[in-house]
C-alpha cells in the first residue's frame, strides 16, 4: 500500500513516517504530567512537529503496566479540548484510545487517526470509526493493563499475533472500513515478556507483507529496550529508542510511534540517503 487515507490527509508511504507522543495525563510512564494541560500538550505538539513529526497521537489515559482504568468523561475532558486547539497546525491527529465514548468526542472534535490498542474491539468502536473517514491502527494485547505482566503466556508469539491481527484487520474490512484506513500494531509490551518483545521485533522484517497491511512501531522508551541498555529511567533510553526505531524501519515499518522526534527524523534521514 503506497497511501494511508487519514481523515483529512492521504499520507504517503513511500518513506517511513514519525508518530510523535503527546500524553495529557498525570502518570504516562515517560512523560507522565508534563503536558497536562491543553497550554503545556500545545506547546509540546508544536515543539514535536518542529521537530519533524508527521503525526500527533494525543493520549487521555496511561496504558502502562498496572495503570488503573479513566473513567470516559475525564478521558474526554483531557483529550478534546486538545484536539481541538491543534486542528490549526494542519498535521494529522490521532487520538489514543480503547473507548467508543473517547472516540466518537474525538472523531467530532476531527481527529483522523484512530489509535486502539483494543482494535477496536469495544462494544460500538467498529460501526464509528466505520462511519468516519479516519484512518486506524489496530494493536495486540493480550490482557488488560492492569495485569497484562502479571504472567504472558503464549505457544508461538509471532503466530499468535499475527492471526489475531488478521482477524481483527478482516473485521474491520467487514464493517466498511477501507483497506487504505489500516495499519496493524504487534503490540510490544502489551502482555509480552523481553523474549516474546524480541521474537515479534525479529519477525518483523516480511510482517507487513504477511498481514497485507503497513506496520506501526511502538518501542519509544520501553522496559525492553531498558533491559537491553541497563538504562532504567525511560527518559535515558532516547539512544536505544533511536535504534530500535531505525531497526524498525529497517524491517519495513511504515509508521514509528516515538517520544524523542528530532533524533528519530535525523536518524531515518541519515539512512535513507546512505542505505
Amino acid at each position: 500500500m503506497s497511501e494511508l487515507l487519514c481523515g483529512r490527509f492521504r499520507l504517503s508511504l513511500s518513506r517511513p513516517l514519525v508518530m510523535g507522543i503527546v500524553n495529557v495525563t498525570p502518570d504516562s510512564f515517560s512523560d507522565g504530567g508534563r503536558y497536562d494541560s491543553v497550554a503545556k500538550a500545545v506547546a509540546q505538539a508544536e515543539r514535536l512537529v518542529n521537530d519533524g513529526a508527521d503525526i500527533l497521537d494525543i493520549g487521555g489515559e496511561s496504558t502502562r503496566p498496572g495503570a488503573a482504568r479513566v473513567p470516559d468523561d475525564e478521558e474526554i475532558h483531557r483529550v478534546v479540548p486538545v484536539l481541538q486547539a491543534l486542528q490549526s497546525l494542519n498535521v494529522p491527529l490521532s487520538i489514543d484510545t480503547c473507548k467508543t465514548a473517547v472516540m466518537r468526542a474525538a472523531l467530532d472534535a476531527g481527529v483522523d487517526l484512530v489509535n486502539d490498542i483494543a482494535a477496536l474491539e469495544d462494544e460500538g468502536a467498529l460501526v464509528s470509526v466505520a462511519r468516519s473517514q479516519a484512518a486506524v491502527c489496530l494493536m495486540h494485547k493480550q490482557g488488560e493493563p492492569q495485569s497484562m505482566q502479571a504472567a504472558p503466556h503464549y505457544d508461538d508469539v509471532v503466530a499468535e499475533v499475527e492471526a489475531y491481527l488478521i482477524e481483527r484487520r478482516d473485521a474491520a474490512l467487514v464493517a466498511g472500513i477501507d483497506r487504505q484506513r489500516l495499519l496493524l500494531d504487534p503490540g510490544f509490551g502489551f502482555g509480552k515478556t523481553f523474549e516474546h518483545n524480541v521474537a515479534l521485533f525479529r519477525a518483523m522484517s516480511g510482517q507487513s507483507d504477511r498481514l497485507e497491511a503497513p506496520l506501526l512501531i511502538g518501542v519509544s522508551r520501553k522496559t525492553m529496550l531498558g533491559t537491553i541498555s541497563g538504562r532504567s529511567v525511560p527518559a535515558e533510553r532516547v539512544s536505544a529508542s533511536v535504534a530500535a526505531a531505525l531497526l524498525a524501519v529497517q524491517a519495513g515499518a511504515a509508521v514509528v510511534r516515538v517520544h524523542d522526534v528530532r533524533e528519530t527524523v535525523d536518524a531515518i534521514k541519515v539512512w535513507q540517503a546512505l542505505k
